[in-house]
C-alpha cells in the first residue's frame, strides 16, 4: 500500500483529544507605539488606591539607606583622597548596596503587613458562574508524576462542590517520542479512571514555536474563547481545590482583574540543596511576598504559573512580538511572564497578588548544577527586558519589576567587579607606587589608603541589611505556633535557621561566578537552549561535578595565596568568598545529596510545616506518581507500544491534528528517510533499530507511515537481499 496516499479513518469511538475549537484572536503588541486613551476604564476605580505609605517605606527608605552607605563608603575611601580606582570601588558598591536596601526596606513592610494585617485567607466562592480552564504544559516531564499531579487537583477541585466550572489540559511540548506516548497513554488511563465527564483533554505540538509562551498562546487562539479564565500551573505545581476556586471567585467579583497570582511555597524536597530552598522560602518567603505585595497593590507581577488570567485580556493584550535581531538578546521573548503582567496592566487591568491564599505549591531544582542550569535560561530571559524597558505606555512599576530581574543577575558580576577593584586597590597600596595624576591637582602623590575602623562599620551594616530579612522572617515563624511547631520548636527552627545562612554565605561566591559566566556568555551573544528541568532528587556525577567548579576551585585557591602575600586582612575580609570556592566541589556534591537531606530531616532540621504535616493533595499526589510509575513505564518504546496495541494506536491516531493532503515536493528530509525504512523494514525490530529520534517523531505524526508500520511482522533478523 502507498504510505504517501493511504489514509484510514478514525475510528468514531475514540473520544477526541480536545473540545471543538473556539479560538480567541491574539494581535501581536507594539512596544513602540501606545495610545494611553485607548486603555479601559476601571469599573471599580476606587479599588485602585495608590499604596503610597508603603511605596515610600520601600523606595524613599531605600533611597535613604543608600544614600548613607554611599556617604559612609565615601568617607571610607577619602582617606588621603580619592584615587580612580576609589571612584570606581565606590560606584561599584552603591550599585550593590541600593539592591540590599530595597530588599531590606520591602522586608521591614512586609514583616509589618504579616504582623498587623488581617491575614485571613479568602472564603470559598459559594458558586462560580464563569468557567475556567486549568492549563499545564509540559515538556520531556516523567507522565506518571505529571498526571498524577493534576488527577490529584482535579479531584480536590470536585470536592469543593465547583468542579463543574473547570476544564482540563494537559498543553505538550515534548519532543522526546517515547515519552509522548507515554503522555498519551497517561491521558486515556486517567479517563478511564475519572470517567467521560471529567473533562480532561491533551494536545501535542508537532513544533514547539516561541516555547512555554508559544504553547500557552496556541491554547488560548484556538481554545481560548470558551473560557473566562484559565488557570496557568507549571509541570511542578500543585493548588488545592480551595486556592483554585477561590482565585476563579475572586476574578469573577472583580472585573478589573487581570492577573491574579498565588505565593507558591515549595514542597517534596529530600536533598541537601532543596531542603535549604524549601526552607528559605517558607520562613522568609512569605516575609518578601507580602513586602513585594503590599507595595505592588494592583500594579503588580506575574510569575508564569500558580495564577489566574482574564483569558480574553490576555488573548487582546498579550500577543507578544519577536525582537529584531538574533538570540539572545533577540527573538522569542524568553521571560515571557513580567512582559505579560505589564502589557495587560498597560491595557486597564489590575495584576495583583493575594499572599494570604494558602494552598498553592511548587517543587526546585534538586542540586546546586541543576539551579544553575535553570538560570542560564532565566538569565537570558531577564537581560532581554533592557530591550524592553523603553516600551511605551508601561506603568512605572512594571519597568521596576523589569529592572529588579535584571538586577537580579547584573548583581553578581558587580559584586566580582567590586571584589577585584579592592582587590587592585590593596595590591597597588602594598606594591606598587602610588597614584601622582587624581581628579584634584596636587604637587603630592596619593596613596591609597582606607579608614579602616568606619571600613568595618559599614561592613557591619551591609550584612545587617542583607540578613536582617532573614532574622525578620525567623521572629514571625517564632511568633506563629503552628509554624514554630510545625519546624520542630524554638531550638530546631532557630538551628536550622543558622544551618540556612551559613550554607548560604558558602553558596553564595559559586553562584556569584556562575551567573557571572552567564551574562558573560548572553553578553558573547551565545544562546541558550531549551532543555528540560531536573525534577526529582538525585546527585550529579562527580565528574560533573569537577567540570563545573574546576575554575571556581582553581580562583579560591589562587585568591588564597594572593592575599596572604598582599595583606592577611584581605584574607580575613574575603574569608567568606574565598571559603566558598575552594570548596565549591563539595560544596556542590553535598548539595544534591538525598542521604545528606534526610539524614537532616530525622533530626528534624530544616523542616518546614507543610513537611511535618503534609498537605492532603501532596500525600494523594505522590501515592497517584507511585501506582502511576508502577503500572506504566515512563519511557518504554513509542512504536513498540503502537506495534503491539491496536486500539491505543486508534486512540494516538484520534489525537493527532484533522488530516490534510500534502502538497507535492513538501518532503522532509525527516520524512522521506521515515518512509524508506519503514518501506524496507521487513520486521518491526528493523523498524525499531533503524529510525532516529527525530524520523520517529515524523511518522508518529503521520498516519499513512503508522499504518506501514502496524503492518510488519515480528521477527528475530530481517532478509536480505
Amino acid at each position: 500500500m502507498d504510505a504517501l496516499t493511504d489514509h484510514r479513518p478514525t475510528p468514531p469511538a475514540v473520544a477526541p483529544a480536545m473540545p471543538p475549537e473556539q479560538g480567541l484572536a491574539m494581535p501581536v503588541q507594539s512596544l513602540t507605539r501606545f495610545d494611553k486613551r485607548q486603555a479601559r476604564r476601571f469599573v471599580a476605580p476606587e479599588s485602585l488606591r495608590k499604596p503610597w505609605l508603603a511605596r515610600l517605606a520601600v523606595f524613599g527608605g531605600g533611597l535613604a539607606l543608600t544614600g548613607y552607605g554611599a556617604y559612609q563608603m565615601y568617607k571610607v575611601v577619602d582617606v588621603g583622597g580619592v584615587t580612580f580606582l576609589k571612584w570606581v570601588l565606590l560606584f561599584l558598591f552603591v550599585a550593590n548596596f541600593s539592591w540590599i536596601a530595597l530588599a531590606f526596606t520591602s522586608g521591614v513592610v512586609g514583616f509589618l503587613w504579616m504582623l498587623f494585617a488581617d491575614r485571613k485567607p479568602p472564603a470559598l466562592p459559594d458558586r462560580l458562574e464563569k468557567r475556567t480552564a486549568v492549563v499545564m504544559p509540559i515538556y520531556n516531564e516523567a507522565p506518571s508524576r505529571v498526571f498524577a499531579t493534576l488527577q490529584a487537583i482535579h479531584e480536590d477541585v470536585e470536592r469543593t462542590g465547583l468542579g463543574s466550572a473547570f476544564d482540563w489540559f494537559f498543553l505538550s511540548d515534548t519532543t522526546d517520542p517515547n515519552v509522548w506516548i507515554a503522555e498519551e497513554r497517561a491521558v486515556v488511563a486517567m479517563r478511564e479512571r475519572l470517567g467521560p465527564n471529567a473533562r480532561i483533554y491533551y494536545r501535542h505540538r508537532q513544533k514547539n514555536t516561541a516555547r512555554k509562551a508559544g504553547n500557552i498562546a496556541d491554547f488560548v487562539t484556538r481554545w481560548g474563547g470558551a473560557y473566562e479564565h484559565m488557570v496557568v500551573l507549571d509541570a511542578d505545581s500543585l493548588m488545592t481545590g480551595h486556592a483554585i476556586a477561590t482565585l476563579a471567585g475572586a476574578m469573577e467579583r472583580d472585573p478589573d482583574s487581570g492577573i491574579i497570582q498565588t505565593l507558591p511555597l515549595i514542597i517534596n524536597r529530600n536533598t541537601l540543596f532543596a531542603r535549604l530552598q524549601q526552607f528559605a522560602a517558607r520562613i522568609y518567603g512569605p516575609v518578601i511576598a507580602a513586602g513585594l505585595s503590599a507595595w505592588m497593590g494592583r500594579d503588580g507581577n506575574y510569575w508564569g504559573h500558580n495564577a489566574i488570567i482574564r483569558t480574553a485580556a490576555f488573548a487582546a493584550h498579550c500577543g507578544l512580538p519577536d525582537l529584531r535581531g538574533k538570540p539572545p538578546f533577540g527573538g522569542h521573548i524568553l521571560s515571557h511572564d513580567f512582559v505579560e503582567a505589564a502589557l495587560i496592566r498597560r491595557a486597564g487591568y489590575s495584576v495583583y497578588m493575594l499572599p494570604a491564599l494558602q494552598g498553592s505549591y511548587e517543587e526546585s531544582p534538586p542540586s546546586l548544577i541543576d539551579v544553575s542550569a535553570r538560570d542560564r535560561r532565566w538569565a537570558q530571559g531577564n537581560l532581554q527586558h533592557i530591550r524592553l524597558l523603553p516600551t511605551k505606555g508601561l506603568h512605572w512599576a512594571s519597568r521596576q519589576h523589569f529592572l529588579t530581574g535584571i538586577f537580579g543577575y547584573l548583581a553578581s558580576p558587580l559584586w566580582a567587579t567590586q571584589l577585584v577593584v579592592g582587590i587592585l586597590i590593596v595590591l597597588q597600596a602594598t606594591y606598587i607606587r602610588p597614584e601622582y595624576f587624581t581628579s584634584d591637582f596636587s604637587l603630592f602623590p596619593t596613596w591609597p589608603r582606607f579608614d579602616a575602623q568606619r571600613s568595618l562599620e559599614l561592613f557591619a551594616l551591609t550584612m545587617a541589611i542583607l540578613l536582617a530579612p532573614k532574622f525578620l522572617g525567623l521572629l514571625l515563624g517564632l511568633i506563629d505556633g503552628p509554624t514554630r511547631r510545625g519546624s520542630g520548636g524554638v531550638l530546631r527552627l532557630v538551628v536550622s535557621s543558622l544551618i540556612e545562612i551559613v550554607m548560604s554565605a558558602l553558596i553564595a561566591p559559586i553562584m556569584m561566578l556562575v551567573q557571572s559566566g552567564h551574562v558573560l556568555n548572553i553578553l558573547f551573544g551565545f544562546d541558550t537552549g531549551w532543555n528540560p528541568q531536573r525534577r526529582d532528587d538525585g546527585s550529579i556525577p562527580f565528574k560533573d561535578i569537577v567540570r563545573k567548579h574546576r575554575s571556581h576551585m582553581a580562583l579560591g585557591v589562587v585568591s588564597l595565596i594572593a592575599g596572604f602575600l598582599i595583606s592577611p586582612s584581605l584574607v580575613a575580609w574575603m574569608s567568606p568568598t574565598i571559603a566558598g570556592l575552594i570548596f565549591s566541589m563539595p560544596i556542590s556534591w553535598a548539595s544534591g545529596q538525598l542521604a545528606l537531606g534526610l539524614a537532616l530531616r530525622r533530626i528534624g532540621l530544616l523542616t518546614t510545616p507543610e513537611e511535618t504535616q503534609p498537605p492532603p493533595i501532596a500525600t494523594r499526589a505522590n501515592a497517584l506518581a507511585r501506582e502511576l510509575a508502577a503500572e506504566h513505564d515512563d519511557h518504554i518504546d513509542a512504536i513498540r507500544v503502537l506495534h503491539a496495541d491496536p486500539a491505543f494506536r486508534a486512540a494516538h491516531e484520534a489525537f493527532l491534528p484533522p488530516y490534510k493532503r500534502r502538497a507535492k515536493g513538501d518532503v522532509t528530509a525527516e520524512r522521506a528517510l521515515a518512509e524508506v525504512k519503514v518501506n524496507e523494514a521487513e520486521t518491526i525490530e528493523d523498524a525499531i533499530a533503524w529510525l532516529q529520534p527525530k524520523e520517529r517523531m515524523t511518522l508518529l505524526h503521520d498516519r499513512a507511515l503508522l499504518d506501514v508500520m502496524s503492518r510488519l511482522p515480528h521477527g528475530s533478523h530481517a532478509q536480505t537481499d
